[in-house]
């Protein structure tokens, strides 16, 4: 090779080389300072996809579980309050079979029936404080329904009605609240009114919903939203004939289970990563207590059958706040597996062999050194041709 001032090969070899082993240098420190192996998607794209699934995976199967604890502490409150109940209804027992006897006479039997009342409100009162983050457990749920006997002739199923439902959000009904139902067959108009709220009112005209003539086992839905009402109409309905008589149905109110639904899966399966559980309503009207009497000896006979009809209920209830207690003791035990075995792979995919990558470290530290001490010697052999000048 010829010797010359303007280029020095060698140095720009060594400068390359130390570049590179630079790069690789900083990489591997990366990857050791960071403590994973894919530190961007260059070391590995596909390991780097995966794994952020995984991980996303793990952190909401933690979240998963920590509703799994507060449903059961949930649950575990609940079942603390119908204890409480059923040791309340063991003294109505009591004091219903103690006035049953006949050495007492109507005077002590109304001290019973005192406390026996007292202890009424008391079951009522148990149920209303129990709760969880403000929501009450056994208190039950208002649920809007159709009183079966106030129901108009003209508004059956055999006229067209097979179902009428009412939301159980509805803010505009009431219980008791009396609803009519006309249809102006000229106009195909359907209008329903709360005759009990200031006669508050909403028309739909059939047409713009798309509702025609039924055959068969066709049905419609016609949802009055203002109301919160949906009818749903069959085949039987005349839409040639105004309905303006026997058109009125009333509104019952009940207190219906309380419905728990709780998230212990990381997706959005309904049958898969959520529970549902109902816990029974366990006031003095929804077991059936309420209204007995222990004042006469007739009475108190009649409330022994009352309070044991209503322990049976209200062991009923308990034994289902069991089954949920159960079966989020497995979710537990399951999450804590998956939990265990996505973190598992997730780290074989992106956790880092320390060992190993510290020996590529060192390997590329010394070709650092060795390339910086390569350079210094190259950058130094232009001063050989100074010899040539100097002759």
């Amino acid at each position: 090779m010829a010797l010359n001032i303007i280029s020095n090969y060698a140095a720009n070899v060594a400068h390359r080389n130390l570049s590179n082993s630079d790069v690789m240098a900083t990489r591997s420190l990366a990857k050791l300072s960071s403590g994973t192996r894919v530190v961007s998607a260059r070391d590995d794209a596909a390991s780097m996809a995966i794994g952020a699934r995984l991980n996303s995976q793990v952190e909401a199967l933690k979240t998963a579980t920590v509703n799994v604890g507060q449903a059961g502490s949930m649950l575990q409150i609940a079942d603390g309050g119908l204890a409480t109940i059923n040791d309340v209804l063991t003294r109505m027992k009591t004091l219903a079979v103690q006035a049953s006897s006949g050495n007492l006479s109507d005077v002590e039997r109304g001290f019973l029936d005192d406390e026996f009342q007292a202890l009424d409100e008391e079951i009522t009162r148990v149920a209303a404080s129990t709760t969880f983050n403000g929501k009450q457990l056994l208190s039950g749920q208002t649920t809007f329904g159709v009183n079966p006997t106030g129901v108009g002739t003209n508004i059956e199923a055999a006229d067209g009605f097979a179902a009428i439902n009412i939301n159980d959000d509805a803010t505009n009904v009431a219980n008791t609240d009396t609803i009519s139902i006309t249809f102006d067959n000229a106009n195909n108009i359907m209008t329903l009114t709360n005759t009990s709220n200031a006669n508050f009112s909403q028309s739909i005209d059939l047409d713009d919903v798309g509702v025609t003539a039924l055959t068969g086992a066709e049905t419609a839905d016609v949802e009055f939203g203002a109301l919160g009402i949906t009818l749903t109409l069959n085949s039987a309905f005349n839409f040639g004939t105004d309905i303006t008589a026997n058109n009125t149905f009333a509104v019952a109110t009940q207190a219906g289970d309380v419905d728990l639904e709780f998230q212990i899966g990381s997706g959005n399966d309904a049958n898969v990563d959520r529970l549902t559980f109902n816990l029974t309503a366990a006031s003095s009207a929804a077991l059936g207590v309420d209204g007995l009497q222990v004042g006469t000896q007739v009475l108190a006979q009649a409330a022994i059958d009352g309070v044991d009809d209503a322990i049976d209920l209200l062991q009923t209830a308990r034994s289902n706040v069991g089954v949920g207690q159960n079966r989020l003791d497995f979710a537990a035990k399951n999450l804590a597996s998956s939990q265990e075995n996505n973190e598992a792979a997730r780290s074989t995919l992106l956790d880092l062999d320390v060992a190993s990558e510290m020996t590529q470290f060192t390997s590329k530290q010394i070709l650092v050194q060795s390339g910086v001490a390569m350079l210094a010697q190259a950058n130094q052999m232009p001063q050989n041709l100074l010899r040539l000048l100097q002759g």
